[in-house]
């Protein structure tokens, strides 16, 4: 079971934005920038492209209202999208509010927020969903 499947299952806390039958969203606890979230398929399947197509057209779907509330809910450009799939062996997409491209460079040190600035991240997000 991944560290992904454990968030699906609660057995690991998150700070949720959104789930249906096929996926997952919610706040990266070690984010680019705040606001930072993960979207994952309840499937477990490890490469991006190996997912079934209606996951993959599926996932945009999901993933769409949820990054026009972190457009909404912090100070950016736009919500910028990447696919990366190095830090857990399971299939995610990261939405992360950008204002450059330089704002989704993975090799920058992460954030460490407080579960209280968490918490009011997730909050403003859901505001807007």
């Amino acid at each position: 079971m991944t560290l992904f499947s454990k968030i699906i299952a609660g057995e690991i806390p998150s700070y949720k934005l959104a789930e249906n039958d096929q996926f997952f969203a919610f706040l990266d606890i070690f984010p680019l920038r705040e606001g930072h979230t993960l979207v994952v398929p309840k499937m477990e399947v490890d490469d991006f492209f190996d997912m079934p197509e209606p996951y993959l057209s599926g996932m945009l779907a999901f993933a769409r209202p949820i990054a026009k509330a972190i457009e909404k809910a912090f100070d950016c450009n736009r919500c910028g999208l990447s696919v990366v799939g190095l830090e857990v062996p399971h299939a995610h997409l990261h939405l992360v509010p950008i204002d450059s491209s330089d704002d989704l460079n993975f090799t920058r040190p992460k954030l460490k927020l407080s579960p209280e600035r968490l918490k009011a991240a997730q909050e403003k997000i859901l505001r807007y969903l």
